[in-house]
């Protein structure tokens, strides 16, 4: 595995890079309620990357992969969670900058609990470790499932870098813009419909097999 862990850490870089739904709920969380915020949906989704790698090494996305009702149980609880977030974020009334920051940052573990769910409630993400991983696996490196371990957390390792990044960009920008009262509606409507769009994207999602 060794002489394989240079293409892999190359080709994490490039996936994580991508924005994906991690990145649009941490974005989303950065404009919403500062960079603090932003940082502890960050770590959120690397803890639950880490527990979806564990889940990959003992099986967990290869059942995911095939039993329709397991996939489908598992995505419509997140699907529907997304939604009832973008649903509350669209009724919610606007509230003064300094109050809806500091309220935001009373709540992080709130903010915590919520992008730790979001993640591991998302199968394409368990489904995308089994396609994934295995490339760079070599069976006479010994135990695969350690190995799965090993390349899992140093693609989160990776992931939690570069959403740190996201975080903090989107928790600059999202102070300076909600300061104008005149993007406040804006705002709202921006953030409760990314949420939306998450949710309904994670509804509609087919699985897809890792022999494709």
């Amino acid at each position: 595995m060794p002489d394989r862990i240079g293409v892999f850490m190359l080709a994490a870089l490039v996936l994580v890079a991508v924005p994906g739904p991690d990145v649009l709920y941490i974005t989303a969380r950065g404009m919403d309620q500062g960079r603090l915020a932003g940082l502890t949906s960050a770590c959120s989704a690397a803890l639950g990357g880490l527990v979806l790698t564990l889940a990959a090494a003992l099986g967990l996305s290869t059942i995911l992969e095939s039993s329709a009702l397991a996939f489908s149980i598992v995505k419509y609880l997140g699907a529907a969670y997304l939604i009832y977030l973008g649903i509350r974020r669209l009724l919610q009334r606007n509230h003064d900058i300094t109050a809806r920051v500091e309220a935001g940052r009373a709540s992080l573990p709130r903010i915590f609990a919520q992008g730790f769910l979001i993640a591991v409630l998302n199968p394409k993400t368990a489904l995308f470790f089994v396609a994934f991983l295995p490339q760079f696996v070599n069976p006479g490196n010994g135990s695969i499932a350690a190995q799965l371990v090993v390349l899992g957390v140093i693609f989160v390792a990776i992931g939690l870098c570069t959403d740190t990044c996201y975080a903090l960009l989107s928790g600059t920008l999202g102070n300076r813009v909600i300061r104008r009262r005149g993007f406040a509606l804006g705002q709202r409507y921006l953030v409760g419909g990314t949420y939306l769009a998450l949710g309904i994207g994670a509804a509609v999602s087919h699985p897809v097999r890792a022999d494709l």
